[in-house]
C-alpha cells in the first residue's frame, strides 16, 4: 500500500463520493475505485457500504480512516519535526474551546507562547464539549478545553478551572430581587440553554430531573450572542459559569444557586494513544507551567 492510496481513501471519506474525490485529486474515477478495491483486498476488509447511491464507512473503514489521518499527519509534519529538532520552532496548532468560557487568560498565554515561537500559528474552534471531544478523537483538533469528567481511556487531561454555575436573569425578571434560589424554585420557569452538544445542557437538565421536574426549555442555541439577546428581552432564564458573568450586559443579573452540584471543572484534553509532535508537547508543557488552577 502506498501513501497516495491512503490520500485517495481519505479524500473519498471527506467528499463522501468517489467521483468528487477524483475530481478534487485530478485523477479518474476508475483510479479511485481500483485503489479502494486494492486496499480492501490487501487488508481483507470492506471499507464502505453503499445505500441509495450514498457511501458510508464500515467499522473497519472508520478504524482505517483514523489510522490514515494519523499517518498522513505524521508525513506532513516531518519538515516541522526536523526543524523543531534544530530549535527552529514552526507549526500550526488547532485548539477547540467551548463557546461559554472567558478565554482572556488563554489568549494571553497564546500571545506569550507566540513571542517565544513566532513561527507557530494558532487556530481556535468554538464549539460544545461533545463536538470538541469528537474532533480530537478523529484528529481534526490537536487538543481542546472540555468539561470533566472525560473518557480517561481515550484522553489525557489536566484541570485548569473550577467554577460555580449561576442563574442569569433580566433585571426586570420576577426572580431578579433574590440573592439565591433553590433548584425547585425554577420548576415553572422558561429555560434558555446551549444546545445538546454542550455538557452544560446535560448538567442542567439532569439536575432538574434529580429534583423531580423537567425544565421547560423554550430555546437552545450554540451561539452565546443569541442567548444573551433572549435574556435581554426577558424571555427566560439561563444558567452560566461564573467566569463569563463579567462579560454580561449590565441589564442582566446573576443569582446564586443553592445546589452543590451546580459547578463545573474544565480541563485541557488531548488524545492519549497517538504520537504527539514536539510542538504540541511544548505547548502542553507551557500551559501546565503557566495556567494556574482557579478554584471557586
Amino acid at each position: 500500500m502506498e501513501l497516495k492510496h491512503m490520500q485517495y481513501f481519505v479524500e473519498v471519506v471527506n467528499e463522501k463520493s468517489m467521483t468528487k474525490a477524483a475530481a478534487k485529486l485530478f485523477i479518474t474515477q476508475p483510479t479511485i475505485s481500483n485503489t479502494i478495491k486494492l486496499i480492501e483486498n490487501e487488508l481483507e476488509v470492506t471499507l464502505f457500504r453503499r445505500y441509495k447511491n450514498q457511501i458510508y464507512l464500515t467499522d473497519a473503514g472508520e478504524a482505517f480512516f483514523f489510522q490514515c489521518k494519523e499517518m498522513l499527519k505524521m508525513y506532513d509534519n516531518i519538515p516541522n519535526e526536523l526543524s523543531n529538532l534544530l530549535e527552529m520552532k514552526t507549526g500550526h496548532l488547532k485548539i477547540g474551546i467551548p463557546t461559554i468560557i472567558n478565554i482572556r487568560k488563554l489568549i494571553k498565554l497564546i500571545s506569550q507562547f507566540h513571542k517565544l515561537y513566532p513561527n507557530v500559528s494558532f487556530q481556535l474552534f468554538e464549539n460544545g464539549s461533545k463536538k470538541i471531544e469528537h474532533d480530537i478523537y478523529y484528529g481534526d483538533l490537536d487538543m481542546g478545553i472540555t468539561v470533566l469528567p472525560t473518557n480517561n481511556e481515550i484522553f489525557d487531561n489536566f484541570s485548569i478551572l473550577e467554577e460555580r454555575l449561576k442563574l442569569v436573569v433580566h433585571k426586570d425578571h420576577e426572580l431578579a430581587s433574590k440573592s439565591s434560589i433553590d433548584i425547585q424554585d425554577l420548576k415553572d420557569q422558561e429555560f434558555i440553554l446551549f444546545s445538546s452538544d454542550f455538557f452544560l445542557n446535560d448538567k442542567i437538565i439532569n439536575t432538574c430531573r434529580n429534583h423531580n421536574f423537567n425544565p421547560n426549555v423554550i430555546f437552545e442555541s450554540t451561539q452565546w450572542s443569541f442567548i444573551e439577546e433572549m435574556l435581554l428581552n426577558n424571555m427566560g432564564i439561563c444558567i452560566l459559569p461564573e467566569g463569563i458573568l463579567q462579560l454580561l450586559d449590565s441589564d442582566l443579573l446573576t443569582i446564586d444557586i443553592n445546589e452543590p452540584t451546580m459547578k463545573w471543572e474544565l480541563a485541557i484534553i488531548w488524545r492519549k494513544d497517538v504520537i504527539v509532535d514536539s510542538l504540541t508537547k511544548n505547548w502542553i508543557k507551557f500551559i501546565q507551567e503557566n495556567y494556574l488552577l482557579k478554584k471557586y
